[in-house]
């Protein structure tokens, strides 16, 4: 059937905010690698009401339609706080899901496209869905791996596509499988020992009584690490409180490490329970049968797998050539022995930039295995 014969539309209502939400149910049900997100997580994330992501990025959802069935979804996106922090002109795309269709994904993104041109943008990047501090890229690599909370599965026909809409790759991003329950002991106290630092660390965990407080050491200690990444937009405070309720279901306190030097807190590791492991099956319905089972698989049973979104060492020590990799080292050694104290049997560390060497080296010699690649495009709009 021709391009003709789509037509997308935005979303209003919802209606269409449900058949967004459902599509990929609908697309990838029973892929290996793939677990729906709960419906009610999509709605809040989705919510200008709910989400505090939405105080400084304006959104707009599309719909794809054909014989007026739902073949195709996309965001567009203009965050203020990167182009505050960039000022170059770039709108970002998201959410990308359609069936294998060339004619859907160049109708979806002659919409999404048009949409930042209007507001002035003259290049694309992405998939962020909805923004760089949540889900990011494409998979591209790693389909039937295991999925992960806040990892994005796409299908191995959507990247082809997307680069026939005349979208090139501009960063990889690496995810790494590390076996919690074998990875052997690091050498991060050697090095802190070599730099005469070891007996100025202090080693903790999250204090749940002290948990704002925590969280805002937290941000702090994110933020400047994180500064000189590529695409960095700092976390506000209102997305750290929300994502601290959202996400509080799946925080362990053991498996938050906080290293304290000379009572100053310079680095952390963060773990959380994989979320997707204890909502298999559900396919999004969070119905009175599955929350019991929820409860069950996470408080209960437990999961065995966990996901690192974020690690991060301050940039005075970061760059140092013995103490940036001795923080860093010593954070995940102690995840390692909680982890494993806990049950946990496996964890994903990601997602890295391909062009981070020193992360990357670090977490190959702890016994990461680079195991997922997702890919992040951009496009001129001129």
């Amino acid at each position: 059937m021709a391009s003709s014969d789509i037509v997308v539309t935005q979303v209003e209502g919802k209606s269409d905010l449900k058949a967004f939400i459902d599509l990929p149910k609908r697309l990838f049900k029973g892929q290996p690698g793939y677990t729906a997100h709960l419906n009610s997580e999509r709605q809040e994330a989705y919510s200008p009401k709910k989400n505090p992501l939405f105080e400084h990025v304006e959104v707009q959802f599309f719909l794809a339609r054909r014989a007026g069935k739902v073949v195709g979804r996309i965001s567009a996106q203009i965050d203020r706080a990167y182009l505050e922090r960039y000022a170059d002109s770039t709108g970002h795309i998201g959410s990308i899901v359609a069936e294998d269709d060339l004619a859907i994904f160049q109708a979806l993104f002659k919409e999404a496209e048009a949409w930042l041109r209007a507001r002035g943008m003259i290049r694309a990047t992405g998939p962020f869905s909805l923004s760089v501090n949540e889900e990011v890229g494409l998979l591209v690599w790693g389909f039937e791996s295991r999925s992960i909370l806040l990892v994005p599965w796409d299908p191995p026909y959507a990247g082809p596509q997307i680069e026939a809409c005349g979208y090139k790759k501009i960063k990889d991003v690496f995810s790494y499988d590390y076996d919690v329950q074998n990875a052997p002991e690091t050498i991060g106290k050697k090095l802190l020992g070599r730099a005469g630092m070891a007996d100025r660390v202090k080693v903790r965990t999250l204090n749940m009584k002290m948990f704002d407080a925590e969280v805002r050491t937290l941000v702090g200690v994110f933020n400047d690490a994180w500064s000189d990444n590529w695409g960095f937009v700092p976390f506000t405070q209102a997305e750290i409180d929300h994502a601290g309720k959202a996400f509080g279901p799946v925080i362990i306190p053991e498996l938050v490490v906080f290293i304290d030097v000379d009572d100053e807190t310079v680095a952390f590791i963060v773990a959380l329970a994989n979320l997707n492991e204890a909502i298999e099956g559900f396919n999004g319905n969070l119905n009175p049968i599955n929350l019991v089972k929820l409860l069950w698989r996470l408080k209960i049973a437990g999961t065995e797998s966990m996901r690192v979104p974020l690690m991060g060492v301050k940039k005075k020590f970061r760059n140092h050539p013995l103490m940036g990799a001795g923080l860093a080292m010593m954070a995940i050694d102690v995840l390692r022995e909680n982890g494993k104290k806990l049950g946990k049997k496996t964890a994903e560390l990601g997602w890295i930039l391909e062009d981070n060497k020193a992360t990357n080296n670090i977490i190959r010699s702890v016994g990461g295995v680079h195991y997922k690649t997702h890919r992040i495009y951009e496009k001129a709009l001129v």
